[in-house]
């Protein structure tokens, strides 16, 4: 079973966790990771692109000159792509740009990016992150005694004075994820995905997020 140091605040060492094997010491499927981070970056296309065709192009529907004898090449109509204002050949469309996972991909996906910030050490668990204030200045000291410029921070439950005081430090970027037990089972709610941890490297969390992300991930 992996194990991990666990700091404060300030950075210092304060204790050790043991880790789920299942979730943080997995196979790393360096494929399905790639296809989650595309499916991400698909997704946040809007895909309303459009131009006319020759067929959409109004007017045009009278044959501009004669098809013999003038000298000029034959022309059909006047909103022909090569026409100036004519319709646009193989003129885009709106369209789903949407790359689908099934949940095991999915799952398989999250538990190799964990995995792998966990053997390249870039995993940080905190034993809390709490703020008495909306202020960046506290939020950036916490990150300079951790001595991390880059990091994705996943909170055990929505944090409005840990999101608000680090948005705006450059390369840093916060997501939750949270089991609440409900009436039909255990919901989950979590933003977490697969492109933010790759793209912000360090992953810093606390006990109660990495215990919430072994419930859902195990």
């Amino acid at each position: 079973m992996a194990s991990v140091s666990v700091y404060n605040m300030k950075g210092e060492e304060v204790g050790s966790m043991d880790l789920n094997d299942s979730v943080f010491n997995a196979e790393v499927n360096e494929h399905l990771m790639h296809l989650a981070v595309v499916a991400t970056e698909k997704a946040r296309r809007q895909g309303t692109q459009k131009a006319k065709t020759r067929s959409e192009v109004r007017g045009g529907g009278r044959k501009p000159w004669r098809q013999k004898g003038t000298g000029h090449a034959r022309q059909g109509s006047i909103r022909a792509p090569q026409w100036k204002g004519g319709g646009m050949v193989f003129a885009p469309v709106p369209r789903d740009y949407t790359v689908k996972m099934n949940k095991k991909e999915k799952r398989s996906a999250m538990r190799s990016a964990l995995t792998s910030r966990v053997l390249e050490d870039k995993l940080i668990v905190l034993d809390e992150l709490s703020l008495d204030e909306i202020k960046t200045k506290n939020m950036k000291a916490v990150l300079d005694a951790l001595k991390v410029e880059k990091a994705l921070i996943i909170m055990p439950e929505i944090n409005e004075n840990v999101i608000l005081s680090a948005r705006n430090i450059p390369d840093t970027q916060t997501s939750f994820v949270k089991v609440v037990d409900g009436e039909n089972g255990k919901e989950v709610y979590s933003n977490m995905s697969v492109y933010d941890i790759m793209k912000y490297g360090t992953v810093i969390t606390t006990k109660k997020a990495v215990e919430a992300i072994e419930e859902v991930y195990a």
